[in-house]
């Protein structure tokens, strides 16, 4: 299964790239046979990447604990629904679910549009597949979940007892299918953009696409909540846990996109807004990611420290600057069609709307980055939130002590 995973990996980026390359030659130059080569691309990723998929979840079942991440995340007294839920217990497996998970929307993406009579839609595949060629890019070389131990020990760790609960069999999976399915509007923005092709034939291709991300997300911190109110005792559903918070700050500015979009959908304004709103929410997605496998904060969901960190970082910063010069390039064609007739408008009151939520995002993303900026100024690390309760913490000494 080690061998079997390992090609597909490779083999997976390689096509990832080959799609992302191809697709964006094909569009800027007009070679329909390129493009029609990356779609086909798409489709062999998903494939491939399910052949990796195939082989973690067969070494999860039958107990191969010579794969390092199966030995740390499962044990032969674990029942099969935790043993299948194992498969995205640790950043490896989550890392894998994603990539899987690009391939598979992408491929539906693709299917829509097999007919390719939109110029956006190459344009759409290149910057879907460079995402799914950074995160199988980061299981190929850096944190792969088909490493072995020279010899393969009799049982495994199995689960943290935190993460014994039904809830990881539904909180982690439609979290991770909320953050990627925020990935294509992104792409139909930046197509958008690339293409100078800003009339509402982007804003309407996307609009399910973010109602299918918001949805996932909004059922992944409902599971969340629920998960940690059993679990932790914090006498609520919400402890402003960092990593809690995290999920969040993409839910609200998804939230603030679907409200704005219909005012640009009817009346034309809000057009820079609207791109700014979609360019935050994925970048926030990867942020999101990113805390929970830098390690970088202290959290019950974080998997500790890693060497993903400076990865994760530079990709949400070429990802953040180069969208927003591309934005600032095109400004001058995204002008409002129309202006505010009245402060007691149905537009008005929209736009009230997503000040709140945008206000709601910055307090919250200022709370999860508070201690990394207190310790950067003053050398203590100062945390926003609840205390640990006497549950999770004896829980945590627990876990340490293993």
């Amino acid at each position: 299964m080690a061998n079997l995973g390992n090609f597909s990996l490779l083999f997976a980026l390689a096509v990832s790239l080959y799609a992302a390359l191809a697709s964006w030659i094909g569009g800027w130059k007009g070679h329909r046979e390129l493009v029609v080569s990356a779609r086909n691309a798409i489709f062999a990723s998903l494939g491939i990447l399910s052949v990796a998929s195939f082989a973690l979840g067969y070494a999860f079942v039958t107990r191969d604990f010579s794969l390092t991440y199966v030995a740390s995340y499962s044990s032969r007294d674990m029942s099969f629904v935790y043993t299948l839920a194992s498969f995205w217990a640790g950043s490896e497996g989550s890392l894998l679910f994603w990539a899987w998970t690009n391939a598979l929307f992408a491929s539906v993406l693709a299917y829509q549009n097999r007919k390719l009579t939109s110029p956006l839609i190459p344009y759409v595949f290149s910057v879907t597949m460079i995402t799914q060629a950074f995160f199988v890019l980061l299981m190929a070389f850096v944190t792969n979940p088909f490493n072995t131990v020279p010899f393969a020990p009799a049982n495994g760790r199995g689960l943290n007892p935190l993460l014994e609960n039904m809830g990881m069999f539904f909180h982690p999976p439609t979290l991770l299918l909320g953050y990627m399915g925020f990935t294509i509007p992104f792409a139909f923005a930046i197509a958008a953009l690339a293409t100078r092709k800003l009339n509402s034939e982007w804003l309407t291709s996307i609009r399910r696409w973010t109602m299918v991300g918001w949805v996932f997300l909004a059922l992944g911190n409902i599971f969340g909540m629920q998960w940690a109110y059993v679990e932790l005792g914090w006498g609520g559903f919400w402890g402003w846990d960092p990593i809690e918070n995290a999920s969040l700050l993409p839910w609200l500015t998804a939230t603030a996109f679907l409200h704005s979009a219909m005012i640009q959908k009817r009346r034309g304004m809000l057009k820079i807004w609207n791109m700014v709103l979609i360019i935050i929410t994925f970048t926030l997605t990867i942020f999101g990611t990113f805390l929970t496998r830098s390690g970088v904060l202290s959290s019950v969901h974080s998997f500790g420290q890693s060497a993903l960190g400076p990865f994760f970082i530079s990709f949400i910063m070429v990802a953040l600057i180069g969208s927003m010069l591309l934005l600032y390039s095109r400004r001058n064609d995204l002008k409002s069609d129309d202006e505010l007739d009245s402060l007691l408008s149905r537009e008005s009151s929209f736009l009230f709307n997503n000040l709140i939520l945008v206000g709601a995002t910055f307090a919250t993303f200022l709370g999860v980055v508070f201690p990394l900026i207190s310790e950067a100024v003053r050398g203590v690390k100062v945390t926003v939130g609840l205390r640990w309760t006497p549950k999770f913490r004896q829980l945590a000494k627990r876990e340490s002590r293993s």
